[in-house]
């Protein structure tokens, strides 16, 4: 399909909740961009020191880019988020294409317009995972005032977050598992297209097989990086975990002399890390789970909790193997199975490839190709 020919003469309109880091829905909306190159970008707030992707393309803010603290911790803005999407003009568009795991499937459109919304999951700490977020609601020395705080915020939040999910005259979800959250939580439908992922960039690694595991993973206390670190801590592997994130502190804590921290690795240094890794360890419960289809695409075994969105990647003994309880003692005994079997490479990197930027584009543009039709 050649899509820019199909959609050149549309006024579309992206808006993403924020943009303040690169991560797996970031690359969502640069491959969205590619679909609609003359689109424009909306978000929250933007900070281009931290995300380099869309330098040369102009993206337009709400009024919270200018206020203290919204680009370095735009979580204590959540309360104001939703007026900061409701107060976006975007009548003049023939689309608008939302990318959203908070608030930006909330933006008011005109009634003429096709808004087609992609959830990367449905609110996190208002839903799925809310008692986690209130045990460690991740602001440090401010956790006691949050946690006071949090229920009645929330309880007001969550009315507003299933009224905005109506807006939307459709919604993608990026996985199976994503899917069941919509239907369970906004009582809606929810076509399923997974995300792209670099394919490309990571075939072209050449493997080294060297002797450690690896974490490639936001230091957040969802990701369950502890897992990996305990286990490993106990079982005397060598372990690397590179990434970022506020937990950095409370992960170093944890770890023995066999655990190595690299932080903010560069994409040549992530690339040489999966070069050499036994296996790739992800015991998050995730939405879907790029870095696992990352490390696939390279060649690379994943040893992984055995729910939600890695089981729709990962296949079970063939490219890797799940543990079936989010605990150290079932890490280990997958650890100590995966170290007792064999793996086909080629397998590996052949069922990465059913999660390519080519195949999103492709069922991403024929979806909202259809809607406009109606």
């Amino acid at each position: 399909m050649d899509s820019k020919k199909d959609f050149s003469k549309l006024k579309v309109a992206i808006v993403h909740d924020w943009l303040v880091g690169l991560g797996g829905a970031e690359r969502v909306v640069e491959s969205m961009l590619k679909l609609f190159p003359q689109a424009d970008l909306f978000t929250s707030v933007y900070d281009d020191t931290k995300i380099n992707i869309f330098k040369n393309r102009k993206v337009i803010t709400t009024f919270l880019q200018d206020w203290p603290l919204s680009k370095k911790k735009h979580q204590l803005f959540a309360s104001l988020r939703p007026l900061a999407f409701e107060s976006l003009d975007l009548s003049d568009y023939d689309l608008v294409l939302s990318s959203s795991s908070a608030e930006s499937k909330g933006v008011i459109t005109h009634t003429e317009t096709l808004h087609v919304s992609y959830i990367h999951t449905p609110v996190r700490y208002y839903w799925s995972s809310y008692d986690e977020y209130l045990k460690n609601p991740g602001f440090g020395l401010l956790n006691p005032f949050i946690r006071l705080v949090m229920p009645s915020m929330v309880k007001k939040l969550k009315s507003w977050d299933y009224a905005a999910a109506q807006r939307p005259d459709f919604m993608i979800a990026n996985s199976k598992e994503v899917s069941s959250r919509i239907k369970k939580y906004y009582k809606r439908k929810s076509e399923t297209i997974n995300p792209p992922v670099n394919i490309k960039r990571f075939s072209k690694i050449k493997r080294s097989h060297e002797d450690y595991y690896l974490v490639v993973s936001r230091f957040v206390p969802y990701k369950r990086i502890d897992l990996a670190i305990k286990a490993c801590n106990d079982l005397e592997r060598k372990l690397i975990v590179a990434g970022r994130g506020p937990e950095i502190k409370n992960l170093k804590k944890l770890a023995s002399k066999n655990i190595t921290f690299i932080e903010d690795p560069t994409d040549k240094k992530v690339d040489s890390l999966y070069a050499g890794a036994k296996a790739f360890i992800f015991s998050a419960e995730e939405d879907f789970g790029i870095t696992p289809v990352e490390a696939m695409a390279a060649g690379v075994p994943v040893i992984c909790f055995g729910r939600a969105g890695a089981t729709e990647t990962v296949i079970n003994g063939k490219t890797g193997l799940y543990h079936d309880k989010q605990s150290v003692q079932s890490l280990k005994d997958a650890i100590e199975k995966f170290e007792t079997m064999q793996f086909d490479t080629k397998l590996i990197k052949s069922r990465a490839r059913d999660f390519s930027e080519d195949k999103f584009l492709s069922a991403l543009g024929g979806f909202i190709s259809e809607k406009l039709k109606k």
